[in-house]
């Protein structure tokens, strides 16, 4: 089957219509769900079958935009979360801890920047801010043990450009893990995954 154009993704990508077909992707503004018996609630809390249990853990409107932007990405999956700043701390809360170090970019939107060299040493994990224009700058900073390597391209609200490419292999090499921020570009603009990102 030949793959979708872009502008088909955006607007059919990850779209489940409901029984009544309606045109726009519906919204579920639920927190819980009904159940027919305690064993099929029970079922669904163990996760042995899947079915959706409270919107915390997800819902269909939820499922139907992660499709659509992974569908959107080229990604395997996609993780929605409330805001861009959650979906930065997650990362780093699900990939660091204590002892790990991280290199950025010194180029980031200024709550990044904060999350960054304000929250995280708190939890013990060593920061380098450098030149993401410059790669000997990233080549010099990953000669040490690196758990992660983040940076916007362009950034917010600088516009400074990142290799992401020449990036991505440098941080591999090295057995980091690359995140890059693509609130700016979108991936209608630029998608990081094919040029060696990994989240």
């Amino acid at each position: 089957m030949k793959k979708k154009k872009i502008s088909t993704r955006l607007v059919r990508g990850g779209v489940n219509r409901s029984p009544f077909f309606e045109t726009s992707e519906t919204l579920y503004l639920t927190s819980g769900y009904v159940y027919k018996t305690a064993e099929e609630a029970e079922n669904a809390f163990k996760e042995k079958k899947k079915r959706f249990m409270y919107s915390r853990f997800g819902n269909p409107t939820i499922e139907m935009f992660q499709n659509k932007m992974s569908q959107i990405e080229e990604a395997e999956t996609c993780w929605a979360t409330a805001t861009g700043m959650s979906a930065v701390f997650t990362i780093f809360m699900s990939y660091l801890k204590k002892g790990d170090r991280i290199v950025s970019s010194k180029a980031l939107f200024g709550s990044c920047h904060f999350i960054i060299t304000q929250i995280l040493p708190n939890f013990g994990i060593d920061v380098e801010l450098i030149d993401g224009t410059d790669l000997n700058q990233w080549e010099l900073a990953l000669q040490k043990k690196t758990k992660l390597v983040f940076f916007e391209t362009p950034s917010n609200p600088c516009l400074d450009l990142v290799d992401i490419k020449e990036v991505s292999n440098l941080a591999h090499k090295s057995g980091a893990l690359v995140v890059v921020d693509n609130v700016f570009a979108t991936p209608i603009l630029q998608k990081p995954l094919k040029f060696g990102a990994d989240i």
